[in-house]
């Protein structure tokens, strides 16, 4: 098959003019899904039943169902109820960005609160023990004992879980978001290029998802000591004939 420089140069162009729409989505979402997984993690750990059954229950429905329903759901069914189209959040909830983020939010939203809580799980019980008993409590006890912890045995599975997120918001297209897929089957209607407009598509999502991994990566060797490689020790001095049988004399 022969590859035309100049439509790959031309394509790759158009589609990096659709990279901050995607990265829009990534972010948002990614924010937004955070900030709902710490709510979702706290009624998970919960002894309460109630906040405790409603953080199962949420995390098996978003993590059992595919993004795609759930993106259909959230822009094809929240218009019909009547109560969400008299609120004031629908001026937001009637966009197609918006619901997208919505979506993205609310399905990572329940991986990273299990991830978050395998996190918590992991923290050794002698660690806390050692924090009370040098008058650690409460916030202090979690900024500085349990939160470093938590946060360096998430950081391997929420890099997943990232590049996860960037390649589902090319779902964003099929709510006519056009980020750099829904861009790159528009160019496909014009020009029927299957093949060169999808592997440039491919390429700037490999790429995203390689600084992200880089990223995170720096961060959780800066966060975790022993993944820093130790000091090679000093080579032992070559010893002599003449120094062994000295010693070796009496």
């Amino acid at each position: 098959m022969h590859f035309d420089f100049d439509f790959l140069f031309d394509t790759l162009r158009q589609l990096l003019g659709a990279v901050p729409v995607t990265l829009g989505l990534f972010f948002a979402s990614l924010i937004l899904g955070g900030l709902l997984s710490l709510v979702i993690v706290t009624m998970r750990v919960s002894s309460h039943w109630l906040p405790n059954r409603f953080a199962r229950g949420y995390i098996l429905v978003f993590r059992g169902s595919p993004l795609l329903i759930q993106m259909f759901l959230v822009y094809y069914g929240l218009g019909q109820f009547g109560v969400i189209r008299e609120s004031f959040m629908w001026p937001l909830l009637r966009e197609p960005y918006m619901c997208a983020v919505l979506s993205l939010a609310l399905c990572t939203a329940g991986y990273t609160a299990e991830i978050i809580r395998g996190g918590l799980m992991a923290v050794p019980v002698g660690q806390i023990e050692a924090g009370y008993s040098i008058g650690l409590s409460g916030f202090a006890l979690l900024r500085r004992v349990i939160g470093p912890i938590a946060l360096r045995q998430c950081l391997p599975a929420y890099s997943t879980e990232a590049v996860l997120l960037v390649k589902s918001t090319a779902l964003a297209s099929l709510v006519t978001v056009w980020e750099v897929t829904g861009v790159a089957q528009q160019i496909i209607q014009q020009t029927y290029r299957t093949t060169e407009v999808f592997i440039c598509a491919a390429l700037i999502y490999l790429f995203l998802n390689f600084v992200i991994v880089r990223l995170l990566g720096l961060l959780e060797r800066r966060l975790s000591h022993h993944l820093r490689e130790a000091p090679a020790a000093a080579a032992p001095r070559p010893v002599s004939a003449t120094s062994e049988a000295r010693r070796a004399a009496p």
